[in-house]
């Protein structure tokens, strides 16, 4: 008599709490193989569970030896067994869907906790630098001041902050925190578009923020918008005040540079279209990192990791290029002589951290030559860092025979240009120039640049005007 084969559920197993593959859902439920001998003097149960080998385990015969068996038994038993087979099939098929639907609603929930957070930790580190600022500036009557409009000024902007905020945190065409470095704050943050179908033009921004409080997710609002036009934004982070000073803030833009240029294209950026950006004092930064690069490439056996000749051009947005001629007005503004020489290395390197005056060197004309088109953005009525200060070095730059244009918006100010505008909807002048010189000779770019749809209100018009007449900026 051929020997039967009698499948039993083992009840000792239980799905796991992790989330199983696919592959792996049917192998949890284990099976128990009965195979009947004709003496049934013993019967051996081959468990199969999730592991490489099987164990066999010796019991003790589920019927007595005296047990007799007739035809009609036996087929009852068979047809006892069939059905309860089935069944137990539809058991397993059950737990197997059951063990599905959990892992998708385990891995949202799991999702959904990672960007809270990511959020509470963001949030922490900007707080912290708020009052890192607070700590280095001193904390008389004129900051409690600024802070308190600082507040203010947040609150006003608020609705505008929670929509870019929620995007920021939970859009999968934002790539957070990608490293480009050794040191903790060597970071940059990624906006793609929903389309690379083909190689997309790229901007590397380096945000603005005192040179203390500077932070790469302060470029949300521009790196989305700019997404939108099929343009990729790589957001870069640097050391602030107190944890470096001005050398360790352009080297980490140097090196954020450079991995924006050597691996761009892997997130679907043509190397061939890089643009370096720079607001406010990441605009001073990164033509401090330009600078710097071009008196390696100009000098000998230097082998630098990125080169000058990768960057189309250089967009200064509200940027200061001399700090002879800022000294006494940040003083007179907040940021006292003592802090801002403490982050510029001391009074004998304000030289070196001037780029107005460093390309009127002859010694360094060769490497001077080598920067390229610089086109600056500045409203009027800035009264952070004066226009005169982007209109003083396109002249300067024009004048050691360089490509450089300045662009005054009237009455524009710091923020204006780069916040509040944005946040109003529709059509922003700023924005469309930069696009416009991005997608320069690209004809179907421009084509869609001139159908685009206008972007939609952030803030109502009431809180952006309050917010304008508040901000200590």
């Amino acid at each position: 008599m051929q020997p039967q084969i009698l499948p039993i559920s083992n009840p000792s197993l239980s799905p796991s709490s992790s989330c199983p593959s696919m592959s792996t859902v049917s192998s949890t439920t284990g099976t128990m193989l009965l195979r009947s001998e004709d003496d049934l003097s013993s019967a051996r149960l081959l468990v199969s569970q999730n592991f490489e080998d099987e164990k066999a385990t010796e019991a003790k015969p589920l019927l007595s030896r005296a047990s007799s068996y007739t035809n009609t038994s036996t087929a009852t038993t068979t047809g006892v067994a069939n059905f309860y087979q089935k069944r137990r099939r539809r058991h397993a098929s059950d737990d197997s869907l059951s063990s599905r639907s959990d892992c998708s609603r385990h891995s949202r929930g799991q999702s959904f906790r990672e960007g809270v957070g990511h959020a509470a930790s963001e949030t922490y580190l900007m707080t912290r630098l708020g009052f890192d600022l607070l700590r280095y500036l001193g904390v008389g009557y004129r900051w409690i001041t600024r802070f308190l409009a600082l507040g203010c000024y947040a609150f006003l902007l608020l609705p505008g902050f929670v929509q870019v905020g929620f995007s920021y945190f939970f859009s999968s065409q934002v790539r957070r925190g990608i490293v480009y470095g050794d040191q903790p704050r060597n970071r940059l943050d990624l906006y793609l578009p929903n389309n690379v179908d083909s190689p997309k033009p790229v901007v590397a921004f380096v945000t603005g923020g005192a040179w203390i409080i500077g932070y790469k997710a302060w470029g949300s609002l521009l790196g989305q918008q700019l997404s939108e036009r099929g343009i990729i934004v790589a957001c870069i982070d640097y050391r602030n005040f107190p944890q470096g000073t001005m050398s360790d803030m352009v080297k980490d833009a140097s090196q954020g540079i450079s991995f924006v240029c050597n691996h761009i294209a892997e997130y679907g950026g043509d190397p061939d279209r890089i643009f370096l950006m720079g607001q406010s004092a990441g605009a001073h930064i990164a033509v401090c990192a330009l600078l710097e690069q071009a008196i390696k490439e100009a000098g000998e056996g230097e082998s630098p990791s990125w080169s000058l000749s990768q960057i189309k051009a250089y967009f200064g947005l509200s940027g200061g290029y001399n700090l002879f001629n800022l000294v006494d007005h940040f003083h007179n503004r907040g940021l006292y002589r003592s802090i801002f020489l403490s982050i510029m290395e001391g009074e004998q390197s304000l030289r070196r951290f001037s780029p107005e005056v460093m390309i009127q060197d002859p010694n360094i004309r060769n490497a001077v030559s080598l920067l390229p088109p610089v086109i600056l953005f500045h409203g009027t009525g800035d009264y952070s860092i004066p226009s005169d200060a982007s209109k003083n070095f396109a002249d300067t730059l024009q004048r050691v025979g360089l490509k450089a244009e300045s662009i005054m918006y009237e009455g524009r100010t710091h923020m204006d240009i780069f916040l509040q505008d944005p946040m109003r909807g529709g059509k922003d002048q700023m924005f469309e120039d930069l696009v416009a010189y991005i997608h320069a000779g690209d004809s179907e770019a421009l084509a869609k640049d001139a159908v685009a749809p206008p972007r939609k209100r952030l803030v109502p018009e009431f809180m952006l005007k309050l917010a304008r007449s508040v901000s200590p900026f």
